[in-house]
């Protein structure tokens, strides 16, 4: 029982980190230790969006608490900065208490908020709608060559097809007190932690996503997209864009088949993953956990492993 008081589970998805967290955090509370899990996965923060996000339903969770889940609607933006300052407020409050923060999830730059001493800039709300404005006149490419002469690294690296990327990139670069959101070489952590990487062979992920894709529209994602339709998916910049979602809401305009939304889903999440998968290998002190052909029981003993 030596582990810090902050664990991570991070990987591609289809990985089994959501398993994986709370068979970890059962086995601390079977020693008699509080844990907790807290989420990471920018599209599990939406209430309503469940299905296509993969969300582990309350009568799953074991009893654990599992917190930054369901904390916006689909109108809001997700904020990493925001995320940043109350996903380190809740790994306070429960490492005060003794007890063990799991974090989970496989948004690169959210998980790296928590556990890296990165800074992020505030927002510049007239900036902002006079760059959104320009784009919808000009289109990207005003703002891209905008951002090569303010900063040529994030304009190679920024994908410009991303309006909302692109243009958040601008501002940034447009302060004068920017800071780069990104992931340093060497980034120093915010406080210790345990991170453990999961892996899959990549054919079994390939299949296994392609899989998820047609469960979840059998599952009922579109009834749950035209849901969220009412309460304003279709205004909501980052919700309206997640996998999945963008997906069927073609469906329901009429502009793609089920069949359709099924592969491009699964198109999508295959390369997803592929930037996951990228991104995570650049975590130097994680535990490369090789989960090829593990399943939900098969995690259990995962977890024992790891916590004794």
């Amino acid at each position: 029982m030596d582990d810090p008081a902050l664990i991570a589970v991070v990987g591609a998805t289809g990985t089994g980190k959501s398993d994986l967290a709370i068979a970890i955090a059962d086995r601390f509370r079977a020693h008699g230790r509080n844990a907790e899990i807290v989420n990471a996965d920018a599209m599990q923060f939406y209430r309503g969006m469940d299905i296509g996000t993969a969300k582990v339903p309350p009568g799953e969770r074991h009893g654990i608490p599992h917190h930054q889940l369901d904390v916006l609607d689909v109108t809001d933006e997700a904020s990493v900065a925001a995320y940043q300052r109350d996903a380190r407020a809740t790994i306070d409050g429960i490492v005060a208490d003794g007890g063990v923060a799991v974090l989970v999830g496989g948004s690169g730059l959210y998980v790296s908020a928590v556990l890296h001493d990165l800074d992020f800039p505030g927002t510049d709300p007239e900036l902002r709608a006079a760059l959104e404005r320009e784009h919808a006149e000009h289109g990207s490419g005003v703002l891209l060559a905008r951002l090569r002469e303010l900063d040529p690294a994030a304009a190679a690296a920024i994908d410009a097809r991303n309006p909302r990327r692109l243009i958040r990139a601008v501002e940034i670069a447009s302060r004068s007190d920017r800071v780069t959101p990104s992931l340093p070489s060497a980034p120093r952590a915010w406080r210790p932690a345990r991170v453990l990487h999961l892996r899959r062979d990549r054919a079994q992920l390939v299949a296994s996503l392609h899989d998820r894709a047609s469960t979840m529209f059998r599952a009922g994602l579109v009834d749950e997209v035209a849901a969220l339709r009412e309460r304003g998916l279709e205004q909501g910049r980052t919700a309206r864009a997640a996998i999945g979602y963008a997906q069927a809401l073609e469906v329901l305009r009429g502009d793609a088949t089920l069949p359709d939304a099924v592969e491009a889903t699964a198109v999508a999440t295959r390369k997803y993953a592929r930037r996951q998968v990228s991104w995570f290998k650049r975590y130097g002190e994680a535990e490369d956990l090789d989960v090829t052909g593990v399943d939900r029981p098969g995690l259990a003993t995962v977890a024992r492993r790891i916590v004794p």
